[in-house]
């Protein structure tokens, strides 16, 4: 067989091998859901985060498949991260932001469908929690409109 016959076979497991995961481990959250041993909103949070690692890993997997330099690789993720880092530091909110949405999910101030009041120096929103990001809580308002509060703003729940 030629070199890129085994590399194609061996894309094709790590694809397959990628989608099993997911589909097993997300009927695990869905179990785990259904037993109320972990709240269907979170269990949605637990599934994004889960497939974005999973991404990463079998990513990398098909990098290095297709022959891209381990020490190439580890320098480009490397200098990637720097940059996230340094952006990041360069812009603090956004630090704050990621930091309190982790400390919002593990913490369990704040659950999705909770109806909270945030109050702000120049004005107060109000309105139901319809997602958790790492950036944003996104409320819709009585209005059913978006709102994309600052997460380092006071949340109060109703």
């Amino acid at each position: 067989m030629e070199p890129n016959n085994h590399k194609i076979i061996e894309s094709v497991i790590v694809v397959v091998a990628y989608i099993l995961l997911r589909i097993i481990s997300s009927k695990l959250i869905d179990r785990t859901m259904t037993k109320k041993i972990v709240q269907k909103q979170r269990g949605k949070i637990i599934k994004k985060a889960l497939n974005l690692i999973y991404f990463s890993i079998f990513s990398i997997f098909i990098l290095l498949i297709w022959g891209v330099d381990q020490k190439e690789l580890a320098l480009f993720i490397s200098t990637v991260l720097t940059v996230i880092g340094i952006a990041l530091f360069a812009q603090w909110s956004i630090l704050s932001n990621i930091t309190s949405s982790i400390i919002i999910f593990f913490n369990h101030s704040v659950k999705l469908e909770d109806t909270i009041t945030i109050i702000d120096k120049d004005y107060e929103v109000e309105g139901r929690v319809s997602d958790i990001g790492l950036f944003f809580v996104i409320l819709k308002t009585k209005k059913n409109r978006r709102k994309y509060p600052s997460q380092t703003m006071y949340l109060f729940k109703k």
